[in-house]
């Protein structure tokens, strides 16, 4: 990788603006999951300590409507300051004389937070269609740019490419954690340690595509399950009762069982149920046997163990969506089955590109099994797919 990191630019003394993935999900108020926060802390404490004055900025959420002006980092703020262990201080706006007057008052060593940038989105989404304008603005606002929010790394923002694009050749680099992302996700697909397996899951196969075509260049095999696996199986000619189908994707997925030559692996059995809900009874049944009102909610046992013989003998593994609706206990063993058989490996390379794969692996308590959880589920798969990265490309090069 030819960009400039963190450790490339002179911090001491300078105003380093730092966009960061604080996205993080609220409840009246309250974070229920501060690990985004806490993966930004390598890089806000190396800035920190080499004399950096940090001005940190992200998104939380979508912002349309007024109402969505709740959508506010101030409690991030209030979290960030609990894990540093030091006063973050926090600008309730993105633009204007109270952020000017903060940033001119900060001393080496000290950090702020301001307001959430998609407050810039409610009259004419400058934030989300990178207006210039405001690129150049926030640019003025620092010295240095470190862009370590790797969530949106594969959309082009005025936060992130319009700032790296302002504040002058040489003075933007990525920061620790979209260093990390990079090595281990790109490590995986362009010089993978064989075999190399990946598993995917999710809802729907045209999401997928990308991945799944250019993973058929470099994985040895590619494990299906989800609710995508349904309209492979009805690509085979098979029922799928009331399970989710993507009627429009049945040929796509024809040409990919047929050109993958034996790489694509789908499950064998399901757990079928006639109501998405967990207390509606279910059962197992074969692949075959998904008829009439039944539902497929989950991979069965025999596709766990399928899955486990290739797993088992893995040195690369990338794992990107759940294999059920793990949300429902009764739904969630085959996820369970799949965190436990990659879990399991020694000396192997294990990713998970993010989104409800990681989620579920997280809730499940698998968090820390795995080399690597990606913490950009969209930009994991454009990088997967093996697309340029905007808010990557924009960084300055060595």
């Amino acid at each position: 990788m030819n960009k400039k990191t963190i450790k490339d630019l002179e911090l001491n003394g300078k105003k380093v603006l730092m966009r960061l993935d604080f996205n993080v999900p609220m409840k009246n108020g309250k974070i229920t999951d501060d690990n985004r926060i806490k993966a930004a802390l390598p890089t806000i404490e190396y800035t920190l300590s080499k004399g950096g004055k940090v001005i940190a900025f992200s998104h939380l959420g979508k912002v349309k409507t007024e109402e969505d002006k709740s959508k506010t980092l101030k409690p991030v703020a209030d979290k960030l300051s609990e894990l540093l262990g030091k006063e973050v201080k926090f600008v309730p706006t993105t633009r204007g004389e109270e952020l000017e007057n903060a940033i001119s008052s900060l001393n080496n060593g000290e950090i702020l937070l301001f307001e959430n940038t998609r407050f810039e989105d409610l009259d004419e989404k400058k934030e989300s269609k990178n207006n210039d304008e405001l690129g150049k603005y926030w640019a003025s606002l620092g010295d240095v740019f470190v862009n370590d929010a790797f969530g949106t790394a594969h959309r082009e923002h005025a936060s992130n490419v319009g700032i790296a694009k302002n504040i002058g050749e040489g003075n933007s680099a990525i920061g620790f954690l979209i260093e990390k992302e990079l090595k281990f996700i790109g490590s995986a697909i362009n010089n993978p340690e064989r075999p190399f397996i990946a598993i995917l899951g999710g809802a729907k196969v045209s999401d997928k595509i990308g991945v799944i075509e250019n993973l058929l260049k470099i994985a040895d095999k590619i494990l299906i399950g989800g609710a995508m696996r349904y309209t492979f199986l009805r690509a085979q000619g098979k029922h799928t009762g009331t399970s989710l189908v993507e009627e429009d994707k049945i040929d796509l997925a024809k040409e990919l069982i047929k050109k993958s030559n034996g790489k694509i692996i789908l499950p064998i059995d399901t757990v079928v149920t006639e109501e998405f809900s967990n207390d509606s009874p279910f059962f197992t049944v074969d692949d075959d046997h998904v008829t009439g009102d039944l539902m497929g909610l989950d991979i069965g046992e025999k596709s766990v163990k399928l899955f486990d013989s290739y797993i088992k003998d893995a040195k690369t593994v990338i794992w990107n969506g759940p294999m059920g609706v793990f949300e429902m206990s009764n739904f969630a063993k085959g996820t369970i089955g799949i965190c436990e058989s990659i879990a399991s490996l020694k000396d192997a390379t294990t990713i998970i590109g993010g989104g409800d794969s990681a989620a579920a692996a997280i809730s499940l308590g698998y968090g820390d099994k795995f080399s690597h959880i990606s913490t950009g589920g969209g930009a994991c798969l454009e990088y997967l797919e093996g697309k340029t990265l905007p808010g990557v490309e924009a960084i300055s090069n060595k």
